[in-house]
C-alpha cells in the first residue's frame, strides 16, 4: 500500500510541476505580446533611438513582474545606460524583461 501513495505522490508533483511551467511560459508569451503590440502603438510617438523603457509609468502594461524594453541587436552602448533601463527592473520590483528592438521585432525575453 505504501507503494502505490509514493507512485501517486510522484504522479501529482509531477502535474503540479508541469503546470506551474505552463503557466510560466504563458505568463511569458503575454508579456512578449503585450510589449511588441505596445512598442507598436508607440511606434512615431516615443523615440526609440536610445532604447527606451515603454512599460514605466504606461497604464497599458499589466504584466506583473515583467518590464518591456526597447534595445538594438546586436547591444548598443546606449542600451547599457541606466536611464535607458526599465526603473521596475533596476529598483527590483520586476524580475522578467521583454526586449524588442526600435522596429518592435522581438529580441528576447528573460
Amino acid at each position: 500500500m505504501k507503494g502505490v501513495w509514493i507512485v501517486f505522490a510522484f504522479i501529482f508533483l509531477v502535474l503540479v510541476s508541469g503546470c506551474v511551467q505552463q503557466d510560466r511560459q504563458s505568463i511569458q508569451e503575454r508579456a512578449k505580446t503585450k510589449c511588441i503590440d505596445l512598442c507598436e502603438k508607440y511606434k512615431g510617438v516615443m523615440d526609440y533611438a536610445n532604447g527606451p523603457c515603454i512599460s514605466d509609468n504606461n497604464l497599458d502594461w499589466d504584466v506583473e513582474d515583467w518590464v518591456c524594453d526597447v534595445a538594438h541587436s546586436p547591444r548598443e552602448n546606449v542600451d547599457n545606460l541606466p536611464e535607458n533601463q526599465c526603473i521596475a527592473f533596476r529598483n527590483g520590483e520586476a524580475h522578467h524583461f521583454v526586449e524588442v528592438d526600435p522596429n518592435c521585432e522581438f529580441i528576447k525575453a528573460v
